[in-house]
């Protein structure tokens, strides 16, 4: 691995590790505010968010920065970090133990580095996704710096696939696997690039939510698709704060005609 990955991955890990142990002094212990959009925020996420923002421009000098609780434009720099500095607010307000830090690094619109750290599972994720970018890119997604891989395995009621709680309109007689809503965007995503789900779905994801995770599960050869407009290569000078972009991803490219019939009740 180059210099320059080595650089991005170990500042990724040090900032996370760092940052999650500060949150970790706060978790289940904050009181919540409801933003316009109706999500939460604490202020575990806001310091958070400065924490993040302050290494990078400490360490990446002319890099973009967007962000969910500051910079939400895309700055159309060549290279922009995209930072969801506490993915799971929801959870870690209310002390259950699955939450997220994310991070992707974008070029030229366009996520090629992911990195997603719990501080409360030990579970650092990371990959890198070179797509079109004409880059020379290290290849594979990790857990823990183990290769990680999504499923070959067909549905059946012994398999998993995720929900958030709003595209519950899957839910109909005959669906091929078990439910389950775990509350975290990214972490929903993450658990088929790790092979543990068959597929998931997030109705109303932003940016923020997806940057990282778009990089890990492509890279353990998992599939990606939006369900209404693609959220990359980013629009330079264009706000996200209110723009979602429904996903649904499965773990490999079979599973696509298995899941997109149910998801015709889900409000996108």
């Amino acid at each position: 691995m180059s210099d320059f990955w080595t650089t991005i991955l170990d500042f990724a890990q040090t900032t996370t590790t760092r940052v999650g142990k500060q949150l970790m002094q706060d978790f289940g212990q904050v009181q919540a505010l409801q933003k316009a959009d109706g999500s939460l925020v604490t202020k575990a996420d806001k310091w958070a968010d400065q924490e993040i923002r302050d290494a990078i421009a400490s360490h990446f000098s002319g890099y973009g920065i967007l962000t969910e609780e500051s910079d939400q434009s895309f700055p159309g720099t060549e290279w922009c970090w995209v930072i969801d500095p506490l993915d799971g607010t929801t959870n870690f307000t209310r002390g259950i133990p699955i939450w997220s830090i994310s991070l992707g690094l974008l070029y030229q619109g366009t996520p090629i580095f992911g990195y997603v750290y719990l501080p409360t599972l030990d579970q650092a994720f990371h990959g890198f996704w070179a797509g079109s970018s004409g880059l020379t890119v290290p290849t594979g997604a990790f857990l823990n710096h183990h290769p990680i891989h999504a499923s070959v395995d067909n549905p059946s009621n012994n398999h998993f696939f995720n929900l958030c709680s709003r595209s519950t309109g899957v839910i109909q007689n005959g669906f091929p696997c078990k439910i389950r809503m775990l509350g975290v965007a990214s972490y929903n995503f993450l658990t088929v690039a790790t092979g543990a789900t068959l597929g998931g779905i997030e109705a109303t994801p932003k940016v923020w939510d997806l940057a990282g995770a778009w990089v890990i599960v492509q890279a353990a050869g998992g599939v990606w698709k939006s369900l209404k407009s693609d959220p990359f290569p980013l629009l330079a000078g264009e706000d996200y704060s209110d723009r979602s972009f429904p996903t649904l991803v499965v773990s490999r490219p079979e599973l696509l005609q298995t899941f997109t019939p149910y998801l015709k009740n889900v409000k996108i």
